[in-house]
């Protein structure tokens, strides 16, 4: 199933997302792949649960789908449910971001190169990785997300002046992307 996405401007994406488990989500694997499905019908390499309407610890990535000026690194599928960042380190570095629920906004952003994790998968299983480079700073954006964050959070207060209209057009709707969009209003 494809989703639309949730675009800026709509509460669940300003919300901390919620931990799950198998009694509140048995599905998770059939979420898992409708997840998927939206990512790759947006040409996105991530996507989190509150980009589709759901306040939930969720986010996948594919950096299979970078080009290779992003991404020069072994791709990497997978689905991070309930995850906690426990370490960021390294040397800051700039990144040109974008995000699907940000159509046509690409912005510098500085990230750390490594991280550490722990999550479970979509089978509940639990691990802790380190991870660096590209694969890094997809899931820290994605990260970002279910903390309630976005990208343009982590921009100068000048370029988000700069933006300040056409974020306001993107949170009313006035906004063309290649995927479906809505904009949810709080319940």
């Amino acid at each position: 199933m494809i989703y639309p996405i949730v675009l800026f401007g709509s509460p669940v994406l300003r919300q901390k997302a919620q931990v799950i488990s198998p009694e509140t989500h048995p599905n998770l694997q059939e979420l898992v792949a409708s997840m998927y499905e939206t990512m790759y019908h947006c040409d996105g390499v991530g996507l989190a649960a509150p980009q589709i309407g759901l306040s939930i610890r969720l986010f996948v990535i594919d950096t299979g789908s970078a080009s290779d000026e992003e991404n020069r690194e072994i791709p990497l599928k997978k689905a991070f449910v309930n995850a906690e960042i426990l370490v960021e380190e390294g040397k800051e570095s700039i990144f040109k971001e974008g995000c699907l629920s940000i159509p046509n906004i690409r912005e510098d952003v500085m990230r750390k190169p490594t991280i550490r994790i722990r999550y479970q998968d979509e089978n509940w299983q639990t691990h802790e990785e380190t991870f660096t480079g590209f694969i890094a700073r997809v899931i820290q954006h994605e990260y970002d997300h279910i903390e309630g964050l976005l990208f343009t959070d982590r921009i100068s207060s000048f370029r988000r002046t700069l933006l300040k209209t056409k974020l306001m057009q993107i949170s009313q709707g006035k906004v063309r992307a290649s995927y479906r969009t809505a904009i949810l209003q709080s319940k």
